[in-house]
């Protein structure tokens, strides 16, 4: 009598963990190493990069026009424009949205038939978007862009009026590029998805930027600073960190579903914090807090990797060159929008619609 085989459980992973769905050439998420590769360079080597320089990056071999970064840089200039001339009609019905909501509005209505290439309209329209919706929001006037200037540089400029320091474009810059691409996170496999069907560049991106709006993906930078606030002072640090772990709080700021290690990314962010003058105190703190963390979550869940993630030094990088903390979802999906658009590019370089297969769990028919 042969014996019997073996059970073999068949069910997808939850959340399809470890389920291969596409093969590309833009980057790989280590988790077990904290490691992030991005076409070649880890992220430490391209944390100085200006934000076009990694563009060409993502985008080069992907489209018909491989264009440098200079020229990406005079290109997003118009496409700026563009976007400003586009968006006028859409400003009154600000008010009553959200700054996630407004974005959203403002992605969809970039028109199919645009002629500027659109992963170049679609990457310089989120910071002329997002800092309109957040001037709106403050009853002061959107400023139209410089397309003389630099990506960062002209986002900071359309934010407060002013040019920013050479110090808060490069830690915009290393903002940008450290969250650029990650892997196929939920919103970029939603991107995928919706380019597998034909639907275009911008259908894709938008879905993408819906997949991020809530905190399980891209909308937690904020509440580490409500948490910050929550702790305010030194004293407090440790007491408050006890109180939260006590009642089962998550710490914001801590622990990734992939990273069983530190976020390379929060390395690179922290040092791209410790150059900015401005919010020093606030930074300095920040540091206690981190650093009192961690060690009381290695001793309350020794068996949980809970390391500082890329969303704690993104909190206080994005609060320190001017941006407010409702706004900083949007100011994910600038950086993020370099991914998205790679990934669409490479998607639709595919020809075929992604169909996975759903395993039935119902009742028999009677």
């Amino acid at each position: 009598m042969s014996p019997t085989p073996a059970f073999v459980d068949k069910r997808p992973a939850p959340g399809l963990d470890n389920v291969v769905a596409a093969e590309t050439i833009l980057s790989h998420v280590d988790g077990q190493a904290g490691e992030l590769v991005v076409r070649g360079y880890h992220l430490a080597e391209l944390a100085d990069w200006p934000f076009e320089q990694v563009l060409e990056l993502l985008w080069s071999e992907q489209t018909a026009m491989n264009i440098s970064a200079r020229a990406i840089r005079s290109l997003l200039g118009e496409a700026r424009l563009r976007s400003f001339e586009l968006m006028q009609p859409l400003l009154p019905g600000l008010p009553s949205l959200t700054s996630v909501e407004a974005l959203r509005l403002f992605l969809s209505s970039l028109p199919d038939y645009e002629t500027t290439p659109h992963h170049l309209m679609a990457v310089a329209a989120v910071p002329v978007f997002t800092t309109a919706i957040i001037r709106s929001r403050q009853g002061l006037v959107p400023i139209a862009p410089d397309a003389s200037l630099a990506h960062s540089a002209d986002f900071l400029r359309m934010l407060s009026g002013t040019l920013p320091s050479p110090e808060k474009v490069r830690a915009l810059d290393t903002y940008l590029t450290t969250v650029a691409d990650h892997g196929l996170n939920a919103s970029t496999f939603t991107a995928r998805v919706i380019a597998s069907t034909g639907a275009g560049l911008f259908s894709s991106v938008v879905g993408a930027l819906c997949a991020l709006k809530e905190p399980l993906h891209g909308g937690a930078p904020g509440p580490v600073l409500d948490m910050l606030d929550a702790i305010g002072t030194v004293a407090e640090i440790e007491p408050w960190l006890l109180g939260a772990l006590g009642r089962g709080e998550r710490l914001m700021g801590f622990g990734h579903r992939i990273y069983r290690v530190r976020d390379p990314r929060a390395d690179v962010l922290k040092d791209a914090v410790s150059t900015l003058k401005e919010g020093s105190d606030r930074i300095a703190f920040a540091g206690k807090v981190e650093e009192a963390a961690l060690a009381l979550l290695k001793e309350k869940k020794p068996m949980r990797p809970l390391q500082t993630n890329v969303e704690f030094y993104t909190a206080l990088l994005l609060e320190a060159v001017g941006f407010p903390r409702d706004s900083f979802t949007n100011v994910f999906a600038a950086g993020r929008m370099a991914g998205w658009t790679a990934h669409v590019l490479e998607q639709e370089c595919t020809g075929r619609l992604i169909r996975p297969q759903s395993r039935y769990i119902g009742p028999d028919p009677k």
